[in-house]
């Protein structure tokens, strides 16, 4: 059975089906495999880190011990009930892939413990893995990929996380905190609770966004997200400023390309968007367009065409291999492609 929808797989991991005996839980984002995996765990078991029922078990040990995992798969509770398995991979090794891929066989026709559930974390797992093929065929068995976090997916996160200590943030400090956000959900989750600590636990505090200055200050992806909006915008002497900013605050130029990628990336799905008939405002914000940014953002991808932004992504290639090569002028780089993309735009008449 495979979960791929958000809502299919909420509802699962509040209520898992009784006669799931294994699930797989693999993607990019470690850190939501972990979350998800740690929930559906929370959910089943009372105490889900308890020595006595429950095994860890990591990818070096099924390398080291052939038949360790179903050995722990087998054991039964030693205080009664329902036994836990937990199993990390931590790349994406063929020996280990096909060794659990066998265990869950095993498990899931009910040949080991059949009162014990199994739950593999997992990197991102290709189509070719044997893991992967075996749980999506295997009744009994959940299969639910991860994908990267969106905006609301942060900003969901940030809200309830604060809720349970008791502080909050207004909707204009809500998005400025989540477009400061990284997106890999591990150090996301960091992030939120040192907010928590700078607010105060149980403070009951409402923080607008002049509240997080102090805790935000002047990041340097926030200047390598500016100089990219203004070099779209044909802005090039601030774009310029906004990189030069940056790389005195410790970002280089191959962080500024990537900067002005990103920024293409959203233009270039927003258009896709709204030439499949969403409208462009809606695009935008789909796309995960800050509210602040929404003007400037929409004045650009009313003059940039999807035609245009295929040949900048050329160049934002070429500037990117060329950032990585040894010895190279990596800031002039960036600032040389700043100064191509505000040409263009100036072109467009922006």
């Amino acid at each position: 059975m495979i979960l791929s929808k958000r809502p299919d797989v909420e509802r699962f991991l509040k209520d898992p089906a009784q006669d799931i005996r294994a699930v797989v839980i693999y993607g990019k984002d470690r850190g939501v495999v972990r979350d998800r995996a740690d929930q559906l765990a929370k959910r089943l078991f009372a105490r889900p880190d308890d020595p006595f029922d429950t095994a860890q078990l990591t990818e070096s040990d099924v390398e080291s011990h052939p038949g360790k995992l179903e050995e722990e798969l087998s054991a039964l509770s030693m205080m009664g009930g329902r036994r836990l398995v937990r199993l990390r991979l931590n790349g994406e090794k063929a020996g280990p892939d096909k060794a659990t891929a066998e265990a869950l066989t095993r498990h899931v026709e009910g040949q080991l413990n059949p009162d014990a559930l199994f739950i593999v974390e997992a990197g991102a797992l290709g189509r070719d893995s044997t893991l992967r093929k075996v749980g999506e065929k295997a009744s009994g068995c959940a299969v639910i990929p991860c994908y990267e976090d969106e905006a609301g997916d942060m900003a969901r996160l940030a809200r309830e996380t604060l809720a349970r200590d008791k502080v909050s943030l207004n909707s204009e400090a809500l998005d400025l905190f989540v477009s400061r956000l990284p997106k890999e959900r591990g150090v996301a989750r960091m992030e939120i609770e040192r907010l928590v600590l700078f607010l105060g636990p149980g403070s009951g505090v409402n923080a607008t966004a002049a509240d997080l200055t102090d805790f935000l200050g002047v990041e340097p992806e926030a200047s390598l997200s500016d100089a990219a909006i203004d070099a779209f915008g044909g802005r090039l002497g601030a774009a310029q400023a906004g990189l030069r900013r940056a790389a005195a605050e410790g970002e280089g130029g191959p962080a500024a390309v990537r900067a002005m990628g990103y920024h293409l990336g959203r233009l270039r799905r927003t258009l896709t968007l709204h030439k499949n008939g969403i409208d462009l405002t809606a695009a935008a914000k789909a796309s995960g367009v800050f509210w602040k940014q929404e003007r400037e953002f929409l004045r650009q991808a009313r003059a940039w065409t999807l035609e245009l932004l295929l040949d900048i992504q050329g160049e934002i290639l070429n500037a990117d291999r060329a950032c990585k090569t040894s010895g190279s002028p990596d800031q002039l780089i960036s600032e040389r492609l700043a100064l191509m993309i505000a040409g263009r735009a100036r072109r467009l008449g922006l």
